[in-house]
């Protein structure tokens, strides 16, 4: 028998930024600017206004769906070799993000997460020991290798 080989843990992102926000309206335009601001700032501008509208409507889920009085939303943005994950946590475990069909072109609300889902390359939702986040991500391109001879 052969014995299993361990994997190579997972190399540390490159930049990440942890920012928690008290429920409430004007934390989400805040989160949005902050967002915008560090992926411009990390090199990755062609991202910031996606991943800055996207922390936007996970920002505004949280608020209407996910807060508790008392209770912060965190923020979590990373910025990997490979992977830019955007990540908004809140207190409510038991209310889970699903995409609302749209029935009415008219309606204001429900929009949030089909948006997301197109804007990033994939999302979804974790359970928290308290609460739940829920995660945008796009995959970075490779950058290409220059072979010199």
């Amino acid at each position: 028998m052969t014995e299993p080989v361990p994997l190579s843990p997972p190399a540390p992102p490159l930049h990440e930024d942890l920012l928690d926000y008290t429920p409430t309206q004007r934390s989400v335009p805040l989160a949005r600017r902050r967002a915008a601001r560090l992926l411009a700032e990390w090199g990755q501008p062609g991202l910031a206004g996606d991943a800055a509208l996207v922390v936007s409507e996970l920002m505004t889920n949280a608020l209407l769906h996910g807060s508790v009085r008392g209770r912060l939303i965190r923020v979590h943005v990373t910025l990997g070799h490979r992977i830019l994950r955007v990540e908004v946590s809140d207190p409510r475990g038991e209310r889970l993000p699903r995409p609302r069909p749209v029935s009415d072109a008219d309606e204001q609300f429900g929009r949030g997460l089909l948006l997301v889902g197109a804007l990033a390359t994939r999302w979804g939702w974790e359970p928290r020991s308290i609460g739940k986040t829920v995660y945008a991500e796009w995959d970075l391109p490779t950058p290409a290798v220059v072979v010199v001879t």
